[in-house]
């Protein structure tokens, strides 16, 4: 009896839980972009040195993180092995990307540090 309530309070808390990760990935992303795109206008129009690529990799690779996070909890609701089999394809590529972006993070920084 109360795995069974265990397992409707997962069903019923965990896609909100999962959705709300979402959002805060959404909102760090967007939020990223706007920033990055205002440090370009800085940069382009008034002369400043602001590390725009650093930033907005900084934002994206956040965003990103609490994208697989939402897909992580995702497994638990996981009925049958093709749903299994997507999720862990969107998370390889999620993590990929995350990868990827430390790497130029990575790179930005090191030119950085070379070009002082």
């Amino acid at each position: 009896m109360e795995h069974n309530i265990l397992e409707h309070f997962i069903e019923t808390a965990l896609p909100y839980v999962i959705s709300l990760l979402e959002i805060m990935g959404i909102a760090i992303v967007a939020y990223s972009a706007i920033h990055a795109f205002w440090e370009f206008i800085q940069n382009t129009f008034f002369n400043k040195k602001l590390n725009l690529q650093y930033h907005f990799a900084t934002g994206l690779a956040t965003g990103l993180e609490f994208k697989v996070a939402a897909e992580i909890l995702k497994t638990v609701l996981i009925r049958d092995l093709s749903e299994l089999l997507v999720l862990g394809a969107v998370i390889l590529l999620r993590a990929l990307l995350s990868i990827l972006i430390h790497f130029e993070m990575k790179h930005n920084k090191d030119v950085e540090k070379d070009g002082k």
